[in-house]
């Protein structure tokens, strides 16, 4: 059997750029790419690799299906792409892939600031390839904009503030792309909703099955073929509720239906509806409702 080669690991932003053929780095921390000015990074083309900091991609033009990360993605009129540390990357081997702006900043350079602990809230770094970010007009010349100052800084950084600085505009980057994420729930609103009755009907379903426990949200979102914090993300946009929370919700509907219309007991209910205990149960519906099923049961009698 042929031997399927390790990937490369890059801990250092300055080892991938000597690989790329690319200028040294002008901070240790971070890089900015520029391929309208830089002409190299072929000689990773069809590598597999580990980097051990983020990656932001944007294309302002670029129309096609690119490889990114694990799968590929389709730049509909530019866009863009983020990755957080230490996932799998494959170059892609299209040269026209090299267009527009990747910037690469690693952990430790926003590690003391607010930006530091507070990174996970920007959930697009865990999104799937296909729930890429596209971009009117308007906003691609906010965002070049924005790589345009921190190009213009790190070619510039000669005080004690240009890291604070520098960490300002990544944070200010990642703000607008939110924006622009939620924007873009709001402009795709009957595609969503159109996930959202998918998804209904796969807990309905799953609730009938009285086994398998209750659904998880990797469960329901690996069944809508999407990532789980885009799912969450998404329903947050839209109906004000996490994923977790919207599973929760089915869930005491389908209990508050089988309370009213059928003798199963309290516990049989919990059973049938995937809780391992029936206590767990009792204190779900409690907290959803402020009604224990019993005394929710007692008001049809």
């Amino acid at each position: 059997m042929k031997e399927i080669p390790s990937p490369i690991v890059y801990k250092s932003i300055s080892e991938l750029m000597r690989d790329m053929d690319m200028p040294k780095p002008l901070h240790p921390l971070v890089a900015l790419v520029n391929y309208e000015r830089e002409k190299g990074g072929r000689e990773l083309a069809g590598q597999k690799f580990l980097i051990d900091f983020y990656k932001i991609s944007f294309k302002k033009e670029f129309s096609g299906q690119i490889k990114y990360g694990q799968g590929y993605y389709d730049f509909e009129e530019g866009g863009m792409a983020f990755l957080a540390p230490n996932q799998l990357i494959t170059m892609s081997t299209d040269e026209n892939c090299l267009e527009g702006y990747t910037l690469f900043f690693h952990a430790d350079l926003i590690r003391n600031y607010p930006l530091g602990k507070n990174i996970q809230q920007y959930g697009f770094f865990t999104y799937a390839v296909n729930e890429a970010l596209f971009l009117s007009d308007k906003e691609k010349k906010v965002i070049a904009g924005l790589f345009e100052n921190i190009a213009d800084e790190l070619n510039n950084n000669t005080d004690a503030f240009s890291q604070d600085v520098l960490v300002s505009q990544i944070e200010l980057l990642l703000n607008y792309s939110n924006r622009f994420y939620n924007r873009q729930f709001l402009t795709r609103k009957a595609i969503h909703h159109d996930l959202i009755s998918q998804m209904d009907t796969y807990l309905e379903a799953r609730f009938a099955n009285q086994s398998g426990g209750i659904p998880t949200v990797p469960e329901v979102a690996k069944h809508l073929q999407v990532s789980p914090r885009y799912l969450t993300d998404m329903l947050k946009s839209l109906t004000g509720q996490s994923a977790q929370q919207h599973i929760h919700d089915r869930l005491i509907e389908k209990a508050k239906m089988i309370l009213s219309s059928t003798r199963l007991t309290v516990a049989e209910i919990a059973y049938q509806l995937g809780f391992e205990h029936p206590q767990s149960f009792n204190k779900l519906f409690k907290r959803q409702t402020n009604l224990s099923p019993n005394v929710f049961r007692k008001s049809f009698n």
